[in-house]
């Protein structure tokens, strides 16, 4: 056991610790059964300890007023500790975009330092940090870039991001733009009401990168009509062509049997739930 008071968190941490409903139920099985899984620690040269893995449960603990919780002691790099911090958060229920952004910007550059990072391409089995970092993750290499590139937002936006206004591709193409851009399409975004499309977002970067971006040309972006602010989503019929059966060839066809199977998935799921 170690005292609460006496471990301090990762520096930089991405992941935020929140006192929302979650918490407040680990709260309660804290009371309860107290830790089940010890928090990953390392000893500091001033004697007390830097949490790598388990900053929520710490402030369970914090909010249980206990004053010290069981911790397993690893020696670990810099790097090593990067990397575990990440892992043992990244697969949790709910991760923000921003989370995931800079814990992956975390977790790539720790893998450079490491050495394992070779070109800007797989060369035989090796794999650059990106695709590393994704095939851990379960995403992709050019994904998990996409991802970083959010780390160019400025707050303002990210919390954008975060919050569901804008979309993950159109902040994408908009984290290429400059910092005093970026902060006139946040106050055209709060005059209009509007946010950028995926096409906007695209026009804009082009824009910037020609250097002819301007105020002017935001608002006359922001002030267009969209038939609405939201991203469309689109299907792949090759995903789902060995479920539709074959006498179903119109793409209006394959529209309604798709729509008729999510109805009763729909329907079914909400019987259990009146009859829990």
């Amino acid at each position: 056991m170690i005292p609460i008071n006496q471990i301090t968190s990762f520096p930089n941490h991405p992941f935020k610790v929140r006192d929302d409903e979650k918490m407040m139920e680990t709260v309660e099985s804290v009371k309860k059964r107290g830790i089940i899984f010890p928090a990953i620690v390392r000893k500091k040269k001033d004697g007390t300890y830097e949490m790598v893995a388990g900053h929520r449960r710490r402030r369970a603990c914090q909010l249980a007023q206990l004053s010290e919780m069981p911790c397993i002691v690893r020696e670990l790099t810099d790097d090593e500790a990067t990397i575990l911090m990440v892992d043992s958060n990244i697969q949790r229920e709910k991760v923000l975009p921003s989370e995931k952004a800079f814990a992956y910007k975390m977790k790539m550059e720790a893998i450079s330092h490491q050495g394992k990072k070779e070109t800007s391409r797989q060369v035989g089995e090796k794999l650059i940090s990106a695709d590393l970092v994704g095939n851990e993750s379960g995403e992709s290499g050019r994904q998990v870039q996409r991802y970083i590139r959010l780390t160019e937002l400025i707050k303002e936006l990210l919390d954008m991001v975060d919050i569901g206004k804008i979309s993950f591709n159109p902040a994408v193409e908009i984290s290429y733009l400059k910092k005093e851009e970026q902060y006139m399409l946040v106050n055209c975004i709060k005059m209009y009401d509007a946010t950028p499309s995926q096409a906007q977002a695209i026009y804009l970067k082009k824009l910037s990168q020609a250097g002819t971006l301007s105020v002017d040309k935001i608002e006359a972006v922001m002030q267009e009509e969209k038939p609405n602010q939201k991203e469309k989503y689109s299907i792949h019929y090759e995903r789902f062509e060995k479920y539709i059966p074959r006498d179903i060839a119109t793409p209006k066809e394959v529209e309604d049997f798709l729509f008729k199977c999510v109805e009763e998935h729909y329907n079914r799921q909400r019987q259990r739930a009146m009859s829990r």
